[in-house]
């Protein structure tokens, strides 16, 4: 229970942080390209409380996190009519991308804080346990709605640049997209390939490479 205890404290506010950075960076987005609705729905704003669904967010997280040690959850949804865009198919593309874009840009303000932790000697460590969980949440999330499945950020833009035919018939599996989504995080259980743990190691590393040769001149300069 107490390491059930900590981990909650230590994961709360990067997770609160990450999802708000990308909602409210999509909303963003949208309302640039012509899209005003997120912006109308009070979206774009960087208060937590706008973005969060009390049992997607929370309640859903925290029961699989106890019953099997794997976290699962979503955000409110977020109201975009791609219809209003100057560019519907195009737009739809940056729209997506700017989530995870967010994430991105999240998980290196998390990296930064680690490394002047470090520079600076703090010994406790809670800050060096909430830095590290905000770097592995905002990956983690960014990796996760890349998956090229309909509805998610990833099926967004593979949508966005297939051609029309073949992009109109890949959104006829979006209704599915859920069902999609469990089989392919269930399947390796009994024996299927873990296609999503490929695809998140995947996507992960290559954040992390591109993370590492942002950070390495400041590092250079600290040392």
């Amino acid at each position: 229970m107490d390491e059930l205890i900590r981990n909650l404290a230590v994961y709360a506010l990067p997770v609160l942080f990450a999802i708000t950075m990308h909602d409210a960076a999509q909303a963003f987005v949208a309302k640039r390209f012509g899209d005003n609705t997120a912006h109308a729905a009070g979206r774009t704003t960087l208060n937590p409380l706008a973005h969060i669904d009390p049992v997607g967010t929370i309640l859903i997280p925290v029961v699989m996190y106890l019953m099997s040690g794997f976290v699962f959850g979503y955000a409110k949804p977020l109201p975009i009519n791609y219809g209003q865009m100057r560019h519907p198919k195009r737009d739809m593309a940056w729209v997506a991308l700017s989530g995870p874009g967010a994430n991105f840009l999240m998980a290196l303000i998390w990296v930064l804080l680690g490394i002047f932790l470090d520079y600076f000697s703090v010994q406790e460590s809670f800050p060096h346990l909430v830095a590290d969980a905000g770097l592995k949440t905002n990956l983690w999330l960014m990796a996760f709605n890349l998956l090229p499945i309909p509805s998610m950020d990833g099926g967004r833009v593979l949508f966005s640049i297939l051609p029309h035919k073949a992009a109109f018939q890949f959104a006829r599996l979006e209704p599915y997209s859920f069902i999609i989504l469990l089989a392919l995080i269930f399947l390796p259980r009994i024996g299927f390939p873990n296609v999503i743990g490929y695809w998140l190691f995947f996507v992960e590393l290559i954040a992390k490479l591109l993370l590492h040769l942002i950070v390495s001149p400041l590092n250079i300069l600290l040392t």
